[in-house]
């Protein structure tokens, strides 16, 4: 009989796809076309592809169980392999933003701030009538997001909403072996 892998094992092979995958759409939308990594359609489209292949990968691990796994078998595969992708995701964008394309930084935050601009006026908020002050901040703030610092806060930031995605993947993975009930 062999040995099952622990969740972290398995996530390993996962995760680093799945990092692979996110770390290729990124450069192959960088080559096409710069500005659509800061398009709000490029980063759903991201998502929905992350966690399509979270699910297909975490159905193999549940199959290589025997067809069970708990809740908290789950929650770690899927942590475990978010975590991995994530930091392959976040050192294939640290060489994007620092070594490959420096003024890339400076374009996707200059795109972030014209969208915040154009949310503001959606909800009646004229940029004019703001203080210059006010929107000097938004557009450092903005661009601190691309920094080198800033990317590292983001990530750490992001282990909040990775660890919220495996809840939810987890709940979506988790299969009872309802005959060991009785």
């Amino acid at each position: 009989m062999e040995e099952q892998q622990s969740p972290f094992q398995a996530a390993i092979k996962p995760g680093l796809t799945i990092g692979l995958v996110s770390l290729a759409l990124t450069f192959i939308a960088y080559f096409i076309d710069s500005t659509l990594l800061g398009s709000g359609w490029f980063g759903l489209v991201a998502i929905v592809v992350f966690i399509v292949l979270i699910i297909y990968f975490g159905k193999e691990y549940r199959t290589e169980l025997g067809g069970f796994m708990s809740f908290g078998t789950a929650f770690n595969f899927s942590f475990i392999a978010i975590v991995i992708s994530g930091l392959i995701s976040l050192i294939g964008q640290i060489l994007l933003f620092q070594v490959v394309d420096p003024s890339l930084a400076g374009v996707l935050a200059d795109q972030a701030f014209e969208t915040q601009m154009s949310i503001m006026e959606k909800f009646g908020q004229d940029p004019d009538t703001m203080d210059p002050a006010v929107l000097e901040e938004m557009r450092t703030g903005a661009a601190k997001g691309f920094t080198l610092s800033g990317q590292l806060m983001s990530f750490g930031f992001g282990l909040i909403v990775y660890a919220i995605i495996a809840l939810i993947l987890a709940a979506i993975l988790k299969k009872r072996d309802k005959s060991l009930d009785y």
